[in-house]
């Protein structure tokens, strides 16, 4: 009886080929959160943003874009809410880099993340860059990093010591082995080490056990039961919308059911015979929470 909880999600519709390794033999979702209409620079996909800059470097005089925010969100994010203005960088400093993005995430979290922000302030956000100048030895000129300098296109760093680097920070591009670089901000990033991880250390799954999540369709709910059935467990996802639940079916999940339509104690008790053996939380839901409490084996 395992109970994983996870605050970190992000919607973004990943494929990834096969592999030996189960984290690269999953899928990720994402509804379309951020329509790229009206973004003249930069090609969106599906939760992460390609940004192709033509920003030209002066040594004396750079400029860098970022997107701020204009009004905070109500409802659907609008290309309203944001503008798109310059940033006169300084010139490099020992230490520092220059770093150019070549992908940038959308992530749920940012609006709650914008409430935070004032009228002017740039989103946060992940990025896949490429060190463009350098003045650190350990990131030469053309590595490419993970970092999170939020929505612009180039940033100036001051790259703190190797023990204090990581997810938080900025971290080397790993060995994609032919995968696409995006995936670093997906299923072989932040959102699938939250979902292999949690899943395979906390919750530690074995063949048969009957495995519950949350926010199923979600980027980390929906590797977390995938990865279930890798392990060999029965998965049953939980999740708000009914196109949801036909992809959530399509992964591979043994029960996909729409908590907004059906009675939650009665779903579980249908589908988990025998109990519930691990419950991956998303989204803090306390009711789905209990009812699985009840029903550990």
């Amino acid at each position: 009886m395992t109970l994983c909880l996870s605050t970190l999600s992000r919607g973004m519709r990943l494929s990834c080929s096969t592999s030996t390794s189960p984290i690269s033999q999953v899928t990720a979702f994402s509804s379309k959160v951020f329509s790229p209409k009206g973004f003249t620079k930069g090609q969106y996909s599906a939760g992460i943003y390609h940004f192709s800059s033509t920003t030209t470097l002066n040594q004396d005089k750079m400029q860098a874009r970022k997107f701020v925010i204009t009004k905070h969100f109500q409802g659907l994010p609008k290309l309203s809410d944001f503008n798109l203005v310059e940033e006169t960088l300084p010139a490099l400093q020992d230490g520092e880099i220059l770093c150019k993005a070549e992908w940038l995430t959308v992530d749920p979290y940012m609006r709650a993340a914008s409430d935070r922000l004032k009228v002017g302030d740039q989103m946060p956000g992940g990025q896949v860059a490429r060190v463009l100048k350098s003045r650190c030895a350990d990131f030469p000129e053309g590595t490419q990093v993970v970092a999170n300098f939020g929505w612009r296109d180039l940033t100036v760093m001051k790259v703190p010591p190797a023990e204090k680097r990581g997810f938080d920070s900025i971290h080397a591009m790993p060995e994609m082995k032919g995968l696409p670089d995006s995936y670093a901000l997906g299923c072989l990033g932040m959102p699938g080490n939250t979902a292999y991880f949690g899943l395979t250390r906390i919750c530690e799954p074995k063949a048969g056990e009957t495995l519950v999540v949350s926010s199923a369709a979600g980027a980390v709910g929906s590797l977390v039961g995938q990865i279930g059935k890798i392990y060999g467990c029965k998965v049953i996802g939980y999740a708000g919308t009914d196109d949801k639940i036909e992809w959530l079916k399509s992964l591979g999940f043994d029960h996909a059911l729409n908590y907004k339509t059906t009675e939650l104690p009665k779903t579980l008790k249908e589908h988990a015979t025998k109990g519930v053996d691990c419950y991956f939380d998303n989204v803090r839901r306390t009711s789905l929470m209990r009812i699985c409490v009840l029903h550990w084996h």
